[in-house]
């Protein structure tokens, strides 16, 4: 007896991812426009101005890191340029990494090796 797999309808998934990437492009845009509206072309952190072609390297950030959250005030966005968000949202990635005292003693307590063990005696003058 075999045992035949189903296979995925790869048509169907890929016309649901690409109506999912239009929903989420038209959302963006909505957003991108009121905040481009309501906040001077400048990058929120390095205070870069932007204009002309150059404006598409300026993004909205959420500042509450929820993009649902989009008051009509703009009062959860602020514009930074590519750099700048990326670096935002690198910062986060890396304070989850290393949030915790925890984790820095239990490592701490599962290392065998001591490479300077012997040092002290090794430096010691003998008499």
């Amino acid at each position: 007896m075999s045992t035949k797999k189903k296979q995925p309808d790869i048509d169907r998934l890929q016309r649901i991812a690409a109506e999912a990437r239009r929903n989420r492009e038209l959302q963006d845009q909505t957003y991108r426009a009121k905040a481009l509206k309501i906040y001077p072309w400048i990058c929120a952190r390095c205070g870069r101005e932007f204009s002309g072609k150059r404006v598409r390297e300026l993004t909205v950030h959420h500042k509450d890191h929820n993009h649902d959250n989009n008051p009509p005030d703009g009062s959860n966005w602020e514009l930074l340029c590519i750099y700048c968000h990326d670096n935002e949202h690198s910062r986060d990635q890396v304070a989850e990494w290393y949030d915790g005292s925890t984790q820095g003693s239990a490592q701490a307590s599962s290392l065998t090796h001591r490479p300077f063990a012997g040092l002290e005696d090794l430096l010691k003058v003998k008499k």
